[in-house]
């Protein structure tokens, strides 16, 4: 899933738009006589721009990956393992300290993965093999499945 497929959520107003662009659109409300104060309030103009769309694209890389992330998360094993040491122990603070940092160290480990693939992998070949990747992952849980029924 490419980051660009996903909505957009603006923090301010909660609403989602389809793409980043044209989302500070700031007109000259100045009429100036003067070239240069004219050209200094384009440059402000450009750079409040640049800045919201640095903001919506960063907004936008952190609103995804939050919400991919927690979406998986949610049911899987490592929440349920959670929940039944939690209900085990008497420290529920603890134990959501340990697996709040064991889930960074995790998170770090695949960001730096990530991160040293990007620098030697074209994302085509990325794209492609995790693909095959996920179909050769999928076809062996299958497998299982049928020699355990058979």
């Amino acid at each position: 899933m490419k980051l660009s497929s996903l909505p957009v959520v603006d923090p301010l107003t909660a609403s989602s738009t389809a793409t980043a662009s044209g989302a500070n659109n700031i007109s000259n409300p100045c009429k100036c006589d003067n070239p240069t104060e004219s050209d200094n309030l384009s440059l402000v103009t450009e750079k409040s721009q640049s800045i919201g769309q640095k903001q919506q694209t960063l907004w936008s890389i952190f609103s995804s990956t939050f919400l991919t992330i927690f979406l998986a998360e949610m049911g899987d094993k490592t929440q349920l393992s959670t929940l039944l040491i939690a209900a085990e122990s008497q420290s529920p603070w603890v134990v959501f300290a340990g697996s709040a940092i064991a889930l960074i160290a995790t998170s770090l480990v695949g960001v730096l993965i990530g991160y040293w693939l990007s620098q030697k992998v074209s994302p085509k070949t990325m794209e492609k093999s995790a693909g095959i990747l996920l179909i050769f992952i999928s076809v062996m849980l299958l497998w299982d499945v049928i020699q355990m029924s058979a």
